[in-house]
């Protein structure tokens, strides 16, 4: 069976990548294969990297308020690279109400502080093999 394929990475000047890299470590001790871009990423480079690597699902991390501005985009390049890739975001500073608005933007699932890590992994997993996130 081939692993899920999870780029992971932060957009914009976002400096906070250690919730990303502790997120990457846990989805690769649970089998799937992580692609880390690491900090200062804008939309274009997490498209690019998701197709040259044939990601199943790009996870964002974000702990500034630029998730509002870029994840939009996001969801916006895929659209019209004709990728159908689910992005999870994740972060401590994503309100209730910025969760619900990603999600009607098109992010596949959104965790905020004090998710549970299961069930972020779960949901990934789900993702990548092509079911619902919840």
């Amino acid at each position: 069976m081939t692993p899920i394929r999870v780029l992971v990475g932060v957009l914009g000047m976002d400096q906070h990548e250690l919730g990303a890299v502790g997120i990457a470590k846990m989805l690769r001790d649970e089998g799937m294969e992580v692609i880390y871009t690491g900090c200062f990423n804008t939309p274009q480079t997490i498209v690019q990297i998701a197709i040259e690597e044939d990601a199943d699902v790009i996870g964002i991390s974000s702990h500034s308020w630029e998730y509002l501005y870029y994840t939009p985009e996001l969801i916006d390049l895929l659209e019209q690279n004709d990728l159908d890739v689910p992005v999870v975001l994740g972060g401590s500073v994503i309100t209730d109400e910025d969760a619900a608005t990603m999600r009607a933007k098109g992010v596949a699932a959104v965790f905020g502080s004090g998710s549970n890590v299961t069930e972020m992994i779960d949901v990934v997993r789900r993702l990548g093999s092509g079911e619902p996130a919840t």
